[in-house]
């Protein structure tokens, strides 16, 4: 049952407050009455109240000065001010220090309860907001107390404030776009667009058209007019997620933007300004991509201002606890849930485990396991991942080569797959074979892509 929004009504005349108290009471609302400032504010320190009903002429402190003192306590408090002797200015003034409205003497009831009404709604939707904020906030955060992510978070606060570019180095699922994002948060165009792109997830003859825009009929299918990337971020940040993957021809383009901040729509001849800041990323060892001819060595040299490496979570396993921890609290928050809890055992487990896939393979096993375990408390052998794990000796308990050689093949492309964010494209070219022979591997091995 939803708790009743509890109203302070302050007035120093007696037959208000019983009017409005009684009215109030009769809407089904929790009300308190007192006759001066000094008293409301003792009042609010010590009960729930989610309302005030305040005049502005009071005994002792004024209305004014009171509305001060509960915004500058309690600034989520909403405030309807009160007066016999309204004008602009005052109106004006108490709207200024945070009054949620303004009632002029003599007070019609009728607009006393739609004010209120407005007024706990409006307030209500403020903490919806507010929460709502603070998970996704959250749901960003870079967990952990181990050295390297102390370091990491120092770098951050260290790059964030400037206009810097960055380049963020690490395996897939060490949390290149949380660090991207953190960059952002902590730098003075916070309050303008973070835009992604994942260069690797876009066909190479659309890329250009993500990120500079086209014009209406600058090619087939292009029925209207878009603006790019570019242009979105304009003010703010634009994140180059796998940069690696970029085609060669884009990414002359994109040195040019850096270059000049100028750019043209895909079919467009109009110059177009903007001020973005750029973050990188990659999982791809950029160094070698120079020399294989695929990646332009000065690109490199502009995106590589800051250098920021992320370690992989086997350099990093005493974070693991904390990383559930988080974890599990997001997940029971998103599903509806009672929290769930990992054993002792379980952690222990899960911290001998190598994890090829990083955080975000921890995540999917965390949020698995809150979705599809009946048990409050998840153990170990709940979880299949761990079960799978094998050392060099079970290698040696096999009765055959070929067993052998399955078993061995089939872990090894596994994590392979795991390496590369289940892509078959990359995991077959670092293998060395052709796509299709991969995807025989695959159901022959009886390999469960995620």
């Amino acid at each position: 049952m939803n708790r009743k929004a509890g109203i302070l009504v302050v007035d120093d005349e007696e037959g208000i407050l019983e009017s409005i108290s009684g009215i109030l009471g009769d809407e089904g609302y929790d009300t308190i009455t007192t006759t001066t400032g000094e008293d409301a504010l003792n009042i609010i320190s010590d009960a729930d109240i989610d309302l005030v009903i305040l005049d502005v002429w009071l005994p002792g402190i004024d209305g004014i000065e009171t509305l001060k003192k509960m915004k500058e306590q309690w600034p989520d408090i909403a405030v309807l001010m009160v007066s016999g002797h309204g004008n602009i200015d005052l109106a004006v003034k108490a709207t200024k220090l945070g009054a949620y409205d303004f009632l002029e003497k003599p007070l019609s009831l009728e607009k006393v309860i739609i004010a209120v009404e407005r007024a706990i709604e409006r307030k209500r939707l403020e903490t919806e907001n507010r929460e709502l904020r603070e998970s996704i906030r959250r749901e960003w955060d870079i967990v952990g107390k181990s050295p390297v992510i102390e370091s990491l978070k120092a770098q951050i606060r260290i790059a964030g404030p400037t206009n810097s570019r960055v380049i963020i180095l690490g395996e897939s699922g060490t949390g290149k776009e949380l660090v991207a994002r953190a960059l952002h948060e902590a730098s003075k165009r916070n309050a303008m667009p973070f835009v992604e792109v994942n260069c690797a997830a876009i066909p190479h003859e659309l890329i250009e058209s993500e990120l500079f825009g086209h014009e209406k009929g600058s090619f087939t299918g292009a029925f209207e007019k878009k603006k790019g990337k570019f242009e979105l971020a304009d003010g703010g940040t634009l994140f180059l997620d796998e940069v690696g993957d970029m085609a060669p021809g884009t990414q002359a383009k994109v040195l040019r933007v850096i270059e000049t901040q100028e750019f043209q729509r895909v079919g467009g001849s109009r110059n177009i300004k903007v001020d973005v800041r750029l973050i990188a990323a990659t999982n791809k060892d950029l160094q070698a991509e120079i020399k294989k001819g695929t990646f332009r060595e000065d690109l490199y040299y502009r995106l590589n201002v800051i250098p920021i490496n992320i370690a992989p979570l086997r350099e990093r396993k005493e974070d693991i606890p904390l990383l559930v921890e988080h974890f599990l609290h997001i997940f029971a928050q998103q599903y509806g849930q009672m929290p769930k809890a990992f054993s002792r055992a379980t952690i222990d487990a899960l911290m001998s485990y190598d994890w090829p896939g990083n955080v975000r393979e921890l995540r999917n096993v965390v949020e698995r396991m809150v979705i599809m375990s009946p048990s409050k408390v998840i153990e170990a052998r709940d979880i299949p991942l761990l079960k799978e794990t094998r050392t060099s000796s079970d290698y040696f308990n096999l009765k055959s080569l070929k067993e052998a050689r399955d078993v061995f093949e089939r872990d090894f492309i596994t994590k392979r797959l795991k390496d590369n964010n289940w892509n078959v494209s990359r995991t077959a070219e670092e293998l060395g074979i052709e796509r299709s022979n991969l995807h025989r591997k695959i159901k022959a091995l009886g390999i469960n892509i995620l």
